[in-house]
């Protein structure tokens, strides 16, 4: 039977409190909103998967995590999108590498079914009503968050509290990949 998965990059702990109380500010004032309960995270990819499966897109994450570098992300300022989402962004550097990172895992696993986030964002709330994103926007005016990019994180959807879990962390272990060298043969 296939689960579904996602492969995230969770920011430090702070961060992640940081937020949470965030999403309890706006629920406050707008009421229960989608994602209310998710921990923060930027999205790479979501995909199903069976057991045996699994195993193998693990050992994908592994090899291509010990090749990637951690860089530093910078998060300043408030965004939202059409459909109601409304999230903390990435300054364009920062945008542009986790675009980087976020394309390598996109290559190298190659799931069948897998949904790609391509816009690195950490959502705060999802399916807001204008009146609510209105509100959202005169309650978080600045922001300015750092932190190092050196993992990812796999999790899996528990459909009893419809909430994604930590299965597994991956590090970045900045070991560059031995080139290929064409030789000939005599």
């Amino acid at each position: 039977m296939e689960k579904l998965y996602s492969l995230v990059i969770h920011p430090p702990e702070t961060i992640l409190a940081l937020v949470k109380s965030m999403k309890e500010r706006l629920a406050t004032e707008v009421g229960w909103f989608h994602s209310k309960n998710s921990v923060a995270h930027i999205t790479i990819c979501e995909f199903k998967a069976t057991d045996t499966a699994i195993e193998t897109i693990k050992n994908k994450i592994s090899r291509l995590c010990d090749s990637l570098s951690p860089v530093e992300v910078r998060l300043n300022e408030f965004g939202a999108f059409p459909n109601g989402a409304f999230f903390i962004a990435p300054d364009s550097g920062s945008k542009n590498n986790l675009k980087l990172i976020m394309k390598r895992f996109h290559k190298s696993l190659r799931v069948h079914n897998m949904q790609k986030s391509d816009n690195p964002h950490l959502s705060i709330a999802r399916r807001l009503s204008s009146e609510n994103l209105i509100k959202a926007n005169h309650l978080f005016t600045s922001i300015d968050l750092n932190f190092e990019c050196d993992s990812v994180v796999l999790r899996q959807f528990d459909e009893t509290i419809k909430q994604f879990f930590v299965t597994d962390s991956f590090e970045f272990k900045d070991n560059p990949q031995p080139e290929l060298i064409q030789g000939t043969l005599f």
